[in-house]
């Protein structure tokens, strides 16, 4: 009878840890803003670290977006799936144009220049602090290269020197219409201090990096973030009004390999004037 239980049990819990990490939740947001001169829909996805998930092409082909953005830890740094991921990424590029940045996995990776080429070949728009303009706004994709284990130390220290991106920003401030950026560390936004990024003229930002916090649990919320620490404020949701940033909880799992409460989730923002 002790057995019997103990493999229901086993049986149970890892139907229970599948479902987790594999029920996709569709997160969705209104936009509205003066700036932007034509309605258009965005798929948020970020963090898939290496997992090709059918269910994802599926549910971005029926949202119809305008454009896709990738913020970041599309592949891992084990560079786990990389065949599989490039031709995912053809698949996507099928349905919207992609506009993609790095996170800090892809960052880890000694091929990392060969990757974003590999990248590029199949139709990702990679922005490495770049600007790139469509009919419906202008994107800033943000490479900030926070990727080594010292640095998670050096912040957990309050020593981390944080890269200036000011330059950068003022090249978006030359574009007109709708200013998108995108930055694969939410904390970024408010949390460094005289470097923060909402002191800047922008409309919208979309990250992601924090999976959620990982586990959710009922009246503590989520738990730990890489860079924030325990009780993490940006890990989902949105955060002020313009500008604005909404975090992605993200698609895969990176070294912890369970989400508790905490859904993969893919992120769809209708912008309006």
């Amino acid at each position: 009878m002790i057995f019997a239980f103990i493999a229901v049990f086993a049986v149970l819990f890892f139907i229970f840890c599948f479902y987790q990490n594999n029920k996709i939740d569709m997160t969705y947001y209104t936009v509205k803003n003066e700036n932007c001169k034509k309605n258009f829909k965005i798929v948020h996805l970020s963090d898939f670290h290496s997992k090709p998930a059918e269910k994802v092409i599926e549910k971005t082909e029926k949202e119809k977006p305008d454009i896709i953005c990738i913020t970041g830890d599309f592949i891992n740094d084990r560079g786990k799936n990389k065949d599989k991921m490039l031709s995912f990424a053809k698949r996507l590029v099928k349905i919207a144009p992609v506009y993609y940045i790095t996170g800090n996995h892809e960052r880890r990776l000694d091929y990392f220049d060969e990757l974003m080429g590999e990248l590029s070949k199949t139709g990702f728009i990679v922005l490495l602090n770049d600007t790139s303009e469509n009919e419906f706004c202008t994107i800033l994709g943000l490479d900030e290269n926070q990727a080594d284990f010292d640095d998670y130390k050096a912040r957990k220290n309050g020593i981390f020197e944080y890269r200036d991106m000011k330059p950068y920003f003022d090249e978006l401030e030359k574009h007109d219409g709708f200013k998108l950026v995108l930055s694969h560390f939410p904390e970024n936004f408010e949390e460094v201090k005289e470097l923060n990024y909402s002191q800047y003229d922008f409309d919208l930002q979309l990250s992601g990096h924090a999976h959620g916090g990982q586990w959710i649990l009922p009246f503590v919320g989520p738990l730990f973030s890489p860079g924030q620490g325990v009780l993490p404020k940006y890990v989902r949701g949105s955060f002020g009004d313009r500008p604005k940033l909404i975090v992605s909880r993200g698609l895969g799992n990176s070294e912890f390999p369970l989400r508790l409460f905490d859904h993969p989730e893919i992120v769809i923002v209708n912008v309006e004037n």
